[in-house]
């Protein structure tokens, strides 16, 4: 039985909003992010689902996921992917130990709380099948024995959408353990400017420092499991997936397990505002981030049909 490892005392909404507020005021002073991008960054951490950085090369995708690292003040590791990756080295492997005769089990870096996978992409698929077992219920099996994981536990990737050279890319059930997807952007020209002028000296995310502890983050997220859903809320919630099933630009549409993860997110984004009850406006919020790597489209039909596909869904299905 997997232990409740969530504090006697949990936050209230209006404080997980202030907590939350606090680390994205952090993580601001050395990132420059749309506010859009940093919310729902904070709702899949608060909502305990792992985060995808999906962009180009030079956008600030490693910086932001260092940037929530130093700032939750949570035990973190890096793994850079390679080709030659082995899922030992993620996982961990049993190694002889010469001295008492026996195996040891020698723990890889997703024994931490937050594990930021740079280029995911780049790791062949047996590699990347290590991490499903891991991101999907916290635990590792290396030899029949198995491990639990830290917790709170995070997994934040990164890739490159337009690098294919050495690349594998990532298959649906590796895609579907990410709750959200997100996108950074180019800066707007005088953020952009700003920018320049502030990190011409170094690395801001080295004079960061954490504004909260585990226990902080367990507290917040503890919280976010006492947030109200509603029976026509989720009815709302199955209503837009039924509508990306019965799309024709989609070959398949979302699933319930993409539900569950829109619903989890919508109750985290609702704690994120102060409340205890989740409003459409949630779902609405988030349905692209948490749906549009779940669909599989139909042959030619491109991203931006899939955009519109979820716009389409929401558009069509009422808010009850």
């Amino acid at each position: 039985m997997r232990r409740d490892w969530y504090n006697e005392h949990e936050m209230n909404p209006e404080e997980v909003a202030e907590f939350a507020a606090r680390i994205g005021a952090n993580i601001s002073r050395a990132i420059t992010a749309r506010p859009a991008v940093l919310e729902n960054l904070l709702v899949a951490w608060l909502a305990g689902g792992h985060v995808l950085i999906e962009d180009y090369p030079g956008v600030g995708k490693t910086a932001l996921a260092r940037a929530l690292a130093a700032s939750i003040g949570c035990e973190c590791s890096r793994i850079q992917c390679t080709a030659d990756l082995l899922p030992s080295d993620i996982t961990g492997a049993n190694v002889f130990n010469q001295l008492t005769g026996r195996f040891e089990f020698r723990p890889g870096p997703v024994f931490a709380n937050l594990v930021f996978v740079d280029e995911i992409n780049r790791a062949p698929a047996k590699t990347q099948s290590g991490l499903l077992e891991c991101m999907q219920e916290s635990r590792v099996t290396v030899d029949g024995s198995t491990h639990e994981l830290a917790q709170p536990f995070l997994v934040i990737a990164t890739q490159n959408p337009i690098d294919y050279e050495g690349t594998y890319p990532l298959p649906e059930a590796q895609l579907d353990r990410f709750m959200v997807r997100i996108s950074l952007g180019y800066p707007e020209a005088s953020a952009e400017a700003n920018m320049l002028t502030e990190h011409a000296a170094g690395d801001r995310v080295l004079e960061l420092r954490a504004v909260s502890d585990v226990e902080d983050v367990r507290s917040a997220q503890g919280a976010v499991n006492t947030v109200h859903a509603s029976e026509a809320v989720c009815r709302y919630v199955v209503a837009i997936l039924a509508r990306t099933r019965a799309d024709t630009r989609a070959e398949i549409g979302a699933s319930p397990r993409a539900g569950l993860m829109l619903l989890r997110a919508a109750m985290a984004r609702a704690a994120l505002s102060g409340r205890d009850h989740v409003l459409p406006d949630d779902v609405q919020a988030l349905a692209a981030a948490v749906l549009s790597h779940r669909l599989l489209l139909a042959p030619g039909a491109g991203e931006a049909e899939g955009a519109g596909l979820i716009t389409d869904a929401l558009n069509a299905v009422p808010a009850l």
